[in-house]
């Protein structure tokens, strides 16, 4: 119980809480005790939300560039920068001729989603080509010229943020790249999934020459899973207006976030898997969507978190199952490659095996999130709840068995009984939910939660459809709000009502 107040103390500083509106009961005397108000500290991300923001260009219409014409797109040279590093953008604009970048940090601003900070000046531009796939792995580098190069200023605040590229006849694209906080500690850090917003990546997805890690083309223009690459590249455009798969997931969770005024900075899986994103600054990490392709030192790096007291916190499914490579690019530059090749063959991991699902290298994902993928679910189901009397689901009013309208969606995870849970740990199932899936038959989907002897508490939603439920339009349900922010109030130590 010690270390426990010794956490909770220690989350209330880095989290920035304010005083609780009803006195909290003291550990020792077991009665009330009055706490006089104090001055809370603001952090970085809810000064910025008080800004006011406008909504970027997918909310704004326009016209989307297509990878059949690519009449703008371009990418970035790093997916993660500090204030004070530049970043630099290669864009290609077919027919040639003059466009511009602006950039916007995504978030809350009171609803509008995000705030434009500033914009280039009027650049010139030329076609691109598509590059020839490397014959060996199937990877498309681009290897374009530098069109803008932006230092990031010293005043920008960790977060997302996308470079939108218009052309001066109004066609548009986008990519996007994080901003980091190298030098203060927030009390969550998100990780935001690149590896796999690159794996899914078809650029271009011209039914001739886009390659992912799923999927080639045949010359008749079919997509064929026996032709996809077996290492992608970073140094290309995200197919078609530039928004990742599965990007409006992440971007969900984020607005949620920041409108609830959590502190909270932003990382990549690189800085993850680099040791730029040291996860002892915080007190828990959150993985806010689809997270599937892990490195070896990604895992290395959660692993020895969770097991000195990090808290972790995955609000997607179908985490943790493709062990991926990270290599260097020919010409030695780190963090531009995913290396997947999904079978026994690659010969280049001879110290933590082969590029194949982590379950198949005997280190299943439910040992370290505590369930694991177990299917697609083919229409959104209800989550059926379980273990209504936790405390995560403490303020929601559910009972055992209510159902929750259409959280279980996209992938799901599930406990497998057969395997092994998290070693000495306390753990819980807080739904159970059957769905159909592709095959026939039916599965069963399963929120999950286990704390550590160190104080850590792991929480995985096992669903796709969990940050919908949290942000998005048609989809928000006040539940899944107030259980989401139990877990995440637990994890830094703070004490509110509701979420906003």
């Amino acid at each position: 119980m010690i270390r426990l107040r010794r956490r909770t103390a220690l989350g209330l500083l880095l989290g920035g809480a304010s005083v609780a509106a009803v006195s909290p009961i003291d550990p020792v005397l077991g009665e009330h005790r009055e706490i006089r108000p104090t001055r809370r500290h603001v952090p970085p991300v809810e000064v910025e939300n008080r800004a006011a923001g406008q909504p970027w260009w997918p909310s704004q219409g326009g016209r989307a560039a297509d990878d059949r014409r690519r009449q703008i797109q371009g990418y970035a040279s790093t997916t993660s920068v500090a204030p004070g590093e530049s970043i630099d953008f290669h864009v290609a604009v077919n027919p040639a001729g003059r466009f511009h970048v602006s950039v916007h940090r995504i978030g809350w601003y009171a609803g509008a989603g995000a705030r434009t900070l500033l914009s280039s000046p009027e650049l010139d531009g030329v076609p691109q080509p598509v590059p020839p796939a490397d014959p060996a792995n199937g990877a498309l580098d681009c290897r374009w010229p530098v069109s803008w190069r932006l230092r990031v200023p010293e005043s920008w605040v960790s977060g997302l943020y996308v470079a939108v590229f218009t052309s001066a006849a109004g066609w548009r694209a986008c990519t996007p790249f994080v901003v980091r906080d190298d030098l203060r500690t927030a009390a969550l850090c998100v990780v935001l999934p690149v590896t796999t917003w690159q794996a899914y990546n078809q650029w271009p997805r011209d039914r001739r020459s886009g390659t992912s890690l799923y999927n080639g083309y045949t010359p008749d223009g079919r997509r064929d899973p026996a032709l996809r690459a077996r290492t992608v590249s970073f140094d290309r455009p995200y197919a078609d207006a530039g928004l990742p798969i599965h990007f409006d997931r992440d971007q969900d969770a984020i607005q949620w976030l920041e409108r609830n005024h959590y502190d909270v900075s932003y990382a990549t899986s690189f800085d993850l898997h680099s040791g730029r994103l040291d996860p002892a600054r915080h007190r828990g990490l959150v993985f806010c969507g689809h997270d599937e392709y892990w490195s070896a030192e990604m895992r290395r790096a959660t692993e020895t978190a969770r097991a000195d007291g990090t808290s972790l916190a995955y609000l997607g499914a179908n985490s943790v199952y493709w062990h991926a490579r990270m290599p260097h690019t020919p010409d030695g530059r780190p963090e531009r490659l995913v290396a997947c090749a999904k079978d026994w063959s690659d010969p280049a991991e001879v110290t933590t095996g082969p590029t194949v699902r982590w379950r198949d290298l005997d280190r299943p994902e439910q040992a370290l999130i505590g369930v694991q993928f177990n299917g697609i679910v083919l229409t959104p189901q209800p989550l059926v709840v379980r273990s209504a009397n936790h405390w995560v689901w403490a303020g929601t009013g559910v009972a055992d068995g209510d159902r929750i309208p259409r959280v279980v969606a996209g992938e799901a995870d599930g406990l497998n009984r057969r395997l092994e849970p998290p070693a000495h740990v306390e753990d819980v199932l807080l739904s159970a939910s059957p769905y159909p899936i592709r095959q026939s038959g039916r599965r069963v989907q399963g929120t999950h939660l286990y704390e550590t002897p160190g104080g850590a508490v792991v929480f995985a939603t096992g669903t796709l459809g969990w940050t919908m439920a949290l942000n998005r339009r048609g989809h928000r349900d006040p539940r899944i709000e107030r259980a989401t922010a139990n877990v995440l109030d637990r994890m830094i130590g703070r004490d509110r009502a509701a979420p906003a």
